[in-house]
């Protein structure tokens, strides 16, 4: 039984004004057509836009039954009330400073913060955010050990007293989840794992995450599955530059797509979801009309000889579940 039906999600990370200033009605009106359309699960963060993206979800949360959807946030960031100017992926959010700390009082503080934020008295998944070698570089084992010592037997503690369900790592790297999972005192049950299990990129999280993943029942969360957008006509991939060989291979894989009459989103979508450690796969985006693409490609009808040939071409990895089995 999947523990998020239709394993489809939102993340807000645009709802914090990532790259851009988004109106509160249109932050809104992108929550409300998420609800409509029968999504019931919302990722969010302190670190997007300084606690701007939780504003938002917990003020629109706050109009349904808490038990009618799963919440999950991070932490690892603690939103002070001094503020600064921004630059960045969030120059457009909220301009209170944010200090990266996965010390225990920090992670303590950083979940009252975000109930307060949400408007909740708890939480179902908690990840540990971005201590991981992309943010930290060399430091990350340190930053890891902190959160080891710090975050991890919080988390573990509010589990017990049941304030949150489950916890995790939230990073855009697999070697950080990787090593948690060999931890005989963390014991994490669900990661958020974006960038590296998505049609563009999933070679190396299939050769240790995703076994990994299964042999221990730790449920992954699939973030960025367009790879910040480069699968789907945007300008980013993993939230910097488009590298000539990312944009030659996404190229090739819209031309397949076009030639089998499948849309690169439906794509997409269902290879992350195809995985059988995947519990959600979480989409981000700001505008009503994307979650709308978003729904209908999660269930749109794709040919098994698109499959085909993507493998053919060793655009798919051969070792990769697909969403539908080709033996048939």
């Amino acid at each position: 039984m999947d523990l998020i039906k239709g394993k489809l999600g939102i993340g807000t990370a645009p709802l914090g004004n990532m790259f851009r200033d988004v109106p509160d009605d249109e932050a809104r009106q992108t929550l409300e057509t998420a609800w409509d359309l029968g999504i019931r699960y919302f990722d969010t963060a302190p670190l997007y836009g300084a606690g701007l993206s939780e504003l938002r979800v917990g003020e629109f949360l706050s109009q349904h039954n808490r038990d009618d959807f799963f919440l999950s946030t991070k932490v690892g960031r603690v939103i002070e009330d001094e503020t600064e100017e921004k630059e960045g992926m969030f120059q457009y959010g909220r301009k209170n400073k944010v200090i990266t700390d996965y010390s225990e009082d920090a992670v303590k503080r950083s979940v009252e913060q975000s109930l307060e934020r949400l408007k909740t008295d708890r939480l179902d998944f908690v990840y540990v955010h971005d201590v991981s070698p992309d943010y930290h570089g060399d430091e990350w084992v340190t930053q890891f050990d902190i959160a080891r010592k710090g975050a991890f037997r919080v988390l573990s503690r509010l589990r017990e007293e049941g304030v949150i369900k489950k916890w995790g790592l939230g990073v855009n790297r697999t070697e950080p989840i990787e090593l948690a999972m060999e931890l005989e005192e963390a014991q994490p049950d669900i990661s958020l794992q974006a960038t590296h299990y998505t049609l563009l990129n999933h070679e190396h999280a299939l050769l240790k995450l995703m076994p990994r993943a299964l042999e221990t029942e730790m449920k992954i969360v699939v973030g960025a599955p367009f790879n910040s957008g480069v699968l789907v006509g945007g300008s980013h991939f993993d939230y910097g530059d488009i590298p000539d060989e990312i944009a030659s291979k996404a190229s090739r894989i819209k031309q397949i797509a076009e030639k089998h009459g499948v849309s690169v989103k439906a794509a997409a979508l269902q290879f992350s979801m195809a995985h059988p450690a995947v519990a959600a796969v979480i989409p981000g985006s700001t505008r009503p009309e994307h979650i709308k693409e978003d729904v209908a490609a999660s269930t749109e009808e794709i040919p098994a000889g698109f499959w085909d040939e993507l493998r053919d071409q060793n655009l798919v990895s051969p070792h990769a579940p697909l969403p539908v089995d080709q033996r048939v």
